[in-house]
């Protein structure tokens, strides 16, 4: 059977969800776009002009929940590809939003350049183990001209044909990129369908809806993008200094948006997906490698399943700045927790130091782990063809199974996770090799790279997005 675990009971679950609902109708959450407003007090929220803080009646959050697809597809440019939600599969999709990468060669943390971003970009798009797209890295953090986003989301086609999640910061790059989905996707019914592309917006903790990126979202509704809703709390900051308060709020940040999106368009395909933290004691800084992440992304995903909603669970994070042996306890046990629950998506490999740098050495070593928890969570296959009665009688008291088909079918059929990274030989034959890890990891990119060719754009849409670049640019 699967390896499932759980870190709230369903009764502790539905006490989360019941006090999250007073939070919602008592408290409220501050609205900071008069659109988004609008929208809630049309669906029956009660609004308070003057200090821009919502009330969500119990009903209202009822209908939203009735409203979100229990289960969607994300597509992409790849023929035949498809990641079902709610399907009982888990997806990787790496971290994003770094500013620095590490050289592993030269021992050195510089400024990412634009080159990194396209060496990373072509690398998830290579790896068969990732299965959607983050921008790992960026050499300029700042907003750019409306050429500059054309630009970039041309580029972007150009290397990736998987999902992508990402993001719009304003209106007019809304209505930029829906003329970009159309080009390279085909008609709005297409891009409505297919889901190309998934909408990551993330709600200043504690209890705020940004302005600027919720009307950035607004302006893509009756478009059918799903919409990830990421709020990072950190407990004992943003978030209230115990664990279980701190699902409670995310979970509040989570229904609000949930509600917005969709009292603006019913039936939006939504992700739930609050990437809870707890704040580095001694520091007040995030502790990307705390322990207590496990626990709540577990959290997180469970309450995701308390909905039957799809889930995106954020752990994972390390607080070292390279490839150590720290990083890898770090992330292998923050992963753990929350894949023995199975979320849809599990988002972080890649980054050091609490998402700030890249590591292309990291990722290859990440993608073991994830592997790792994956053969974890297949657990033992108790079917009627594993128990092997008639073999252990045949081979009987002194021999040995070594010969038997059963293990030859059993070694074809996953019962072992074979991995191709890493010493698995002896002492002389590792020693023999001359290779530590990181350039064994750094081989394999190498070699990915070497023989990966990105599905190109076709040329007429290729043409159609240039044009459209040099209008933004008028």
């Amino acid at each position: 059977m699967r390896t499932m675990l759980q870190v709230l009971s369903p009764e502790e679950r539905a006490q989360v969800h019941t006090r999250s609902l007073d939070l919602l109708s008592r408290v409220g959450v501050r609205v900071e776009t008069a659109w988004g407003r609008d929208i809630l007090a049309q669906a029956g929220a009660q609004v308070n002009a003057h200090t821009h803080v919502v009330r969500f009646p119990l009903r209202l959050v009822e209908t939203a929940l009735e409203q979100a697809p229990r289960q969607f597809s994300l597509g992409g440019r790849r023929p035949g590809y498809s990641l079902p939600m709610n399907a009982g599969e888990c997806a990787l999709l790496v971290d994003g939003g770094a500013m620095f990468v590490y050289d592993a060669e030269e021992n050195i943390r510089r400024p990412a350049a634009h080159a990194d971003w396209v060496k990373a970009t072509r690398l998830v798009d290579a790896l068969d183990e990732i299965d959607l797209y983050w921008w790992m890295v960026r050499e300029d953090q700042t907003p750019g001209s409306q050429r500059e986003f054309v630009a970039y989301w041309r580029e972007l086609f150009s290397l990736t044909a998987k999902h992508i999640q990402d993001l719009t910061e304003t209106r007019e790059q809304s209505r930029w990129l829906l003329e970009i989905l159309q080009v390279v996707f085909g008609e709005r019914k297409t891009v409505r369908r297919t889901h190309p592309i998934s909408f990551l917006v993330c709600p200043v903790s504690p209890l705020t809806i940004e302005g600027g990126y919720a009307d950035a979202y607004l302006e893509l509704a009756g478009w059918d993008v799903p919409l990830a809703v990421m709020p990072m709390p950190l407990m004992g900051t943003t978030a209230p200094g115990r664990l279980i308060a701190t699902v409670v709020q995310g979970n509040c940040e989570v229904l609000a948006y949930l509600c917005l999106a969709q009292a603006a368009s019913p039936g939006t395909p939504f992700i739930y997906a609050p990437a809870l933290a707890v704040a580095e004691p001694h520091t007040g800084r995030y502790g990307s490698g705390a322990v207590e992440h496990a626990l709540l992304g577990a959290a997180v995903t469970e309450m995701g399943r308390f909905y039957g909603l799809p889930v995106e669970s954020s752990t994972g994070g390390t607080d070292h700045h390279i490839p150590s042996i720290q990083a890898g306890y770090e992330r292998a046990l923050n992963w753990s927790l929350p894949a023995l629950s199975w979320p849809d998506i599990l988002v972080g490999p890649g980054l050091l130091s609490g998402s700030t740098v890249l590591s292309f050495e990291q990722l290859i070593i990440d993608i073991e782990i994830f592997q790792r928890c994956k053969r974890m969570v297949r657990g033992i296959d108790t079917g009627i063809g594993s128990w092997l009665d008639d073999v252990i009688e045949r081979v009987g008291p002194s021999g040995n199974y070594l010969a038997q088909r059963s293990t030859r079918e059993a070694l074809r059929s996953g019962e072992w996770h074979l991995s191709d990274l890493g010493v698995h030989a002896p002492f002389e034959t590792w020693e023999a090799s001359g290779k530590d890890l990181l350039a064994e990891a750094r081989e394999k990119i190498d070699q990915v790279l070497a023989n990966h060719q990105p599905l190109p754009l076709d040329q007429s849409a290729l043409r159609e997005l240039q044009r459209i670049e040099a209008c933004a640019g008028e």
